[in-house]
């Protein structure tokens, strides 16, 4: 299968995954992907930087259709982040603190102007409430499911009392963005 980016990053994302963001080098990401190191760097010309805002941008990149209403199509916003993080808790931290840029960034405009478009008034500070709630259950999920955790066997992705959890502060939140 030839190389590409869609590969590298999926590669990149299993090793970050499975044993760590620490683990992942180059050296080891081109022995997941059976090329020499050097081949990364023809798709990713800054080589880990580049790869790390890949990475970032990859799991923090959504896109919903809008809803009837500006929170119905907030609501869908969230819960599809919280996935798309929750699926990649090997790059929660780049998520959390890599700048949005590329698809990030026109994904948040995108959700800022649906927002917008179904009557909420700041949809600007809303999107950033929004994302910094989704980060934080989720950055709080993960450290309470023992993922990052040497000792922890088996970690546990689906906890149904951080969804419930999730759901009550998602319904607070938007509630508190209505006045």
């Amino acid at each position: 299968m030839p190389l590409s980016r869609e590969r590298i990053i999926e590669a990149a994302l299993h090793i970050a995954d499975s044993q760590g963001l620490r683990r992942l080098t180059m050296r080891r990401l081109g022995d997941a992907l059976e090329v020499e190191a050097m081949a990364i760097y023809h798709h990713l010309p800054r080589g880990k930087e580049a790869l790390m805002d890949a990475l970032a941008e990859h799991v923090t990149t959504v896109h919903v259709e809008r809803g009837p209403t500006w929170q119905e199509t907030a609501r869908a916003w969230c819960r599809a982040g919280r996935e798309l993080l929750r699926e990649h808790p090997g790059v929660l931290a780049l998520a959390l603190t890599k700048p949005p840029k590329g698809a990030t960034a026109i994904a948040i405009r995108e959700q800022t102007e649906q927002l917008a478009e179904g009557g909420l008034g700041d949809a600007p500070e809303a999107v950033r409430s929004l994302r910094a709630f989704v980060f934080g259950s989720v950055a709080v999920e993960v450290q309470q499911s023992g993922w990052a955790d040497p000792e922890v066997d088996e970690w546990v992705r689906r906890d149904e009392r951080a969804d419930i959890d999730f759901e009550r502060g998602l319904d607070a939140l938007l509630k508190g963005l209505q006045t």
